[in-house]
């Protein structure tokens, strides 16, 4: 709350020192001293700016009262929801934007309206001397009066809301454990910013001037209007330009730097530490990019350092699982060999052939809650050890989701249930068929097939690799896909000399049930 009423003292002392500067000395001061009039009739004219300045307070307070209000309502709450502060953060970046639009609106035509409702009343009674069109220049002056408010607003609220919006995130983090949901977000460009900066800041001064230097020429020389905006406006003219042209250099210069970091950052963000950002300035942005290198220097050593610790980790589970049997000692690495080798072959990118690799070394995880004596048996399973067995796909992947963060193992978890599945709809755990199965569940099978069926066992010597090869090549479209057991029979045959003959069907046992095949 204490934030709140610093914040809107702030506030309303910055509204109120513009508005007197802009209305009281810029516009009262400035045609006291341009317009020559008497004392009286300078007097008539400031009180008439008073009455106006009065009403246009009215105007702005109950639109400015609006637009607090979301502020208000969640700062004020002992408890406010977490709906109320994130209006209140939202409404706090608006602010800024608001400021302008209330000064050029109801600020802007809250004052003009009545002044020139009075002035026309004054001069038509002739209480003021002054010859009608001044009105049009006096809507001139004060357009520009408020633009140069409003600028000048906009940067002083943008510095105010500052604490404020560190107040409400911290409320919506200690009352909820959120984070805002605006990072990031643009809520006025750097572009637009410049532009409208440099160009009222170019034109302002050079606008005000011609409009007040043509009434005191006026009256002290007596030249006609066109001939002095003939003149002056070309002068005016040529500022425009030059403010509009200044805008645009200076704010492609500003933009340009930071589009080079967002760009890098982009590429961070989606794992690519090499991204850094090009260094070819001269000002103070070089400081910024040599710093922002620098981070990501820092970065891409942790996050190797970090891959090389989940590497050796998913090894070493994969190496305590093989050692519960001897016989299947590497098993699970050269899964994970077969399985990245038709992953290549089927052109997935580096990122997903890590995911593929970590998936094939934790397949058969589950197997730690299967019984030794079902595990290590020197014979074939029973339909009930096999059934038992069976489970360990499930089991894999429960063991996996109490991995904390509880999304470290979330890519893993389909490979490791479904490497049993067939591409016929009759494997297990869920009897998915075809592409319904996911990828990584269906390049796993095939190469845990593979490895199993040249594999030793203490009931039978593993088969010779081209009778494995020809079993998976009978075997496509039925128990493995097609396309991924084609691409890993291709590899094999090309890392032959020569491909053999097809050997014997009639000698080969091909295996008709999964339990033929697990390890």
């Amino acid at each position: 709350m204490n934030e709140y009423r610093k914040f809107l003292r702030q506030v309303l002392f910055n509204y109120i020192l513009g508005s007197l500067i802009a209305v009281m000395v810029v516009g009262g001061l400035l045609v006291w001293n341009t317009v020559d009039a008497s004392v009286m009739q300078n007097v008539r004219m400031v009180s008439i700016m008073l009455v106006a300045f009065m009403i246009m307070l009215i105007v702005e307070g109950m639109v400015f009262r609006r637009h607090i209000q979301p502020i208000r309502e969640a700062m004020r709450e002992e408890r406010p929801t977490e709906e109320q502060l994130e209006r209140a953060y939202t409404q706090l970046h608006r602010f800024p934007k608001l400021s302008i639009y209330r000064i050029m609106l109801p600020h802007f035509l809250g004052l003009t309206i009545p002044s020139i409702i009075l002035f026309v009343i004054a001069i038509r009674y002739e209480w003021i001397m002054m010859p009608g069109y001044y009105l049009w220049i006096g809507i001139a002056g004060a357009l520009m009066v408020a633009s140069m408010h409003a600028f000048i607003e906009f940067f002083l609220t943008s510095s105010a809301i500052r604490p404020m919006l560190i107040a409400v995130k911290e409320r919506l983090k200690a009352l909820y454990g959120k984070e805002t949901l605006l990072l990031g977000k643009i809520h006025l460009t750097v572009r637009r910013k410049f532009q409208l900066s440099i160009f009222l800041i170019g034109v302002f001064p050079i606008m005000l001037f011609s409009l007040a230097a043509q009434i005191r020429l006026q009256e002290m020389t007596g030249i006609e209007a066109s001939e002095y905006w003939s003149w002056a406006g070309l002068v005016i003219v040529v500022s425009i330009a030059f403010s509009i042209v200044g805008a645009l250099l200076l704010a492609r210069d500003v933009e340009h730097p930071i589009n080079n970091l967002y760009n890098a950052m982009s590429r961070i963000k989606d794992g690519d530490f090499s991204a850094d950002a090009l260094d070819y300035y001269s000002d103070d942005f070089s400081l910024l990019i040599s710093g922002f290198n620098h981070m990501v220097q820092g970065l891409k050593m942790r996050d190797e350092r970090n891959q090389l610790l989940l590497d050796s980790y998913f090894a070493t589970l994969a190496a305590a699982l093989d050692a519960r049997d001897p016989y299947t000692a590497g098993h699970s690495l050269r899964v994970a060999d077969y399985a990245v080798t038709i992953g290549k072959r089927a052109g997935l990118c580096a990122y997903d052939l890590d995911q593929l690799r970590k998936t094939a070394l934790l397949h058969d995880i589950g197997k730690i809650g299967v019984q030794d004596s079902v595990l290590l048996k020197d014979g074939k399973l029973t339909d009930e050890e096999f059934d038992q067995i069976k489970k360990h796909p499930e089991m894999g992947e429960s063991i996996l989701r109490q991995v904390e963060p509880a999304d470290a193992m979330r890519p893993y978890l389909p490979g490791v249930r479904s490497h049993h599945e067939r591409f016929d709809g009759r494997g297990y755990p869920d009897g998915l068929e075809g592409y319904h199965i996911p990828l990584f569940g269906r390049i796993i099978a095939v190469a845990d097939a593979f490895d199993a069926m040249t594999s030793d066992r203490p009931y039978r010597k593993g088969m010779p690799k081209v009778k494995a090869i020809s079993i998976l090549e009978e075997g496509r479209g039925t128990q493995w896909d097609p396309q991924l057991a084609t691409l890993f029979i291709e590899h094999y045959y090309s890392t032959q000399e020569a491909r053999p003959a097809a050997p014997d069907t009639d000698s080969i046992h091909v295996p008709r049930k999964e339990k033929d095949l697990i390890l």
